[in-house]
């Protein structure tokens, strides 16, 4: 028999009900209401011990104070102060300057300087088919003046500034090769900055190097290894070594042109939210596949490397990475400067971070210091973490029935002083490694002394 519920119990059983929905709610909003008056607590504390430093400081210093450079030093000093090891500052003008180096494009000459002992501009690299080279600059020449300003320790860096320009416009440059002097005329224009290097050897192997992942690098990776397909490489060999690494748009696009269909990269974020942020499709390179990596390997040079080892598309041979597995955003302030700050922990195809810890190699192969200071001055013969990487994939190819072409693959003996190979990293899953994005602090250091026109 159905038994009615008068409207007495009806009555009661919602104010109940709307009791707990209200207690739940209350403790919640308390808790959210507790958490903001504890940072206004610590916000307050903050502000009143600057506002007294300031005080002090203003009534007793003895000069003028400069508030433009005080603001700047105090935005440097909180982003420092946060914690955030990969956080940055940028005044107004060091936020253009990055964003164009994140390009990979500068307008100027087409040319990699630096100081010379003398002051002078050293041409390290001339870059091909720019400006420079189309006028004959070479490698080693010493730019001694630009239009009417001589260069020296002093001027240097206006210089340097001065040798780029709008697009179009032209700029007298004096250089010095062999103690003679000669002024040309140099029409400055937008040039991509080589970020990937690449060759055959070993007869029938793609040897690609690259140094760092800006905006033009995707498509300069993508042409290359097209070309060195193109002229019957049946392996790929990868060297991420001192690559500090870049930009994510570029290295997702790399790896999608050699993975299979799949994900590429996640990111889990301050509340837990995890977002799959590139997936590849379905079109893939088939070869076997090395990447050289040792501990300057970072950022977005680690996601490459655990990203092909996650879809056993490669081994890696050399050292452990160096273990940056953040992500970092880019936040513009009011006044035209910006923040870089860290928002987010990536995850590679496996789901499992390496961030602080780094990639352990498949194939740990340590160099010698000398090794390690004059990398690019090694090739296939004298290289031994590169001559590993060969036989790998050598030992691939006739796993395929394939003989390798080059004469000397086959006699490529290790010193085992310099080789450190272990069976177990050889076994382990990818899933043991870790991640991810920017550039490694030693890498930073280099970069600062180094610079592009």
């Amino acid at each position: 028999m159905n038994k009615k519920i008068s409207l007495g119990a009806t009555i009661t059983l919602m104010i109940m009900a709307a009791a707990v929905t209200f207690s739940i709610t209350m403790i919640y909003y308390m808790d959210v209401f507790n958490g903001k008056v504890y940072n206004l607590k610590e916000r307050e504390t903050m502000y009143s011990k600057l506002s007294e430093l300031d005080r002090i400081i203003r009534a007793n210093y003895i000069n003028d104070i400069d508030e433009d450079a005080l603001n700047e030093a105090l935005a440097d000093g909180y982003v420092f102060g946060s914690g955030d090891k990969y956080a940055r500052y940028f005044t107004p003008e060091e936020y253009e300057a990055y964003m164009i180096d994140l390009e990979g494009r500068v307008v100027g000459i087409g040319v990699s300087a630096e100081m010379d002992p003398s002051g002078y501009i050293l041409i390290r690299e001339v870059y091909e088919e720019s400006p420079a080279a189309i006028v004959g600059l070479q490698a080693g020449d010493l730019i001694v003046k630009v239009d009417e300003l001589d260069v020296n320790a002093e001027t240097y860096d206006q210089a340097a500034q001065a040798i780029r320009g709008e697009e179009g416009s032209k700029v007298n440059i004096t250089y010095r090769r062999e103690s003679e002097d000669t002024t040309i005329e140099v029409t400055r224009r937008k040039v991509d900055i080589p970020t990937v290097f690449s060759r055959m050897i070993a007869g029938n192997v793609g040897y690609v190097q690259v140094t760092e992942f800006n905006d033009s690098t995707a498509t300069q990776f993508s042409n290359q290894v097209d070309t060195l397909i193109g002229q019957g490489a049946q392996a790929l060999i990868f060297d991420m070594r001192n690559n500090g690494g870049g930009t994510l748009t570029s290295v997702t696009r790399m790896l999608d042109k050699l993975l299979p269909e799949g994900d590429i990269v996640s990111a889990v974020y301050k509340d837990g939210t995890v977002d799959v942020l590139a997936k590849s499709d379905e079109g893939e390179i088939n070869l076997p596949m090395v990447v050289l990596t040792n501990n300057r390997t970072a950022s977005a040079a680690e996601l490459f490397t655990q990203a092909l080892r996650d879809y056993n598309k490669a081994k890696s041979v050399g050292t452990t990475t160096y273990g940056k597995g953040t992500m970092q955003t880019v936040k513009k302030l009011n006044d035209g400067s910006a923040v870089n700050v860290t928002v987010a922990r990536y995850l590679p195809p496996s789901g499992i971070s390496y961030d602080g810890e780094g990639i352990k190699p498949d194939y740990e192969v340590e160099l010698t210091a000398d090794m390690e200071d004059n990398l690019a001055n090694l090739d296939e013969t004298t290289d031994p973490q590169l001559r590993k990487a060969l036989e790998v994939v050598t030992s691939s190819l006739r796993g395929e029935g394939i003989e390798p072409s080059g004469s000397n693959v086959t006699s490529l003996p290790l010193d085992e002083e310099s080789v450190a190979s272990s069976e177990d990293s050889q076994e382990s899953s990818q899933a043991e490694s870790e991640w991810e994005n920017e550039e490694s602090e030693d890498e930073e250091d280099e970069d600062e002394e180094n610079s592009a026109a």
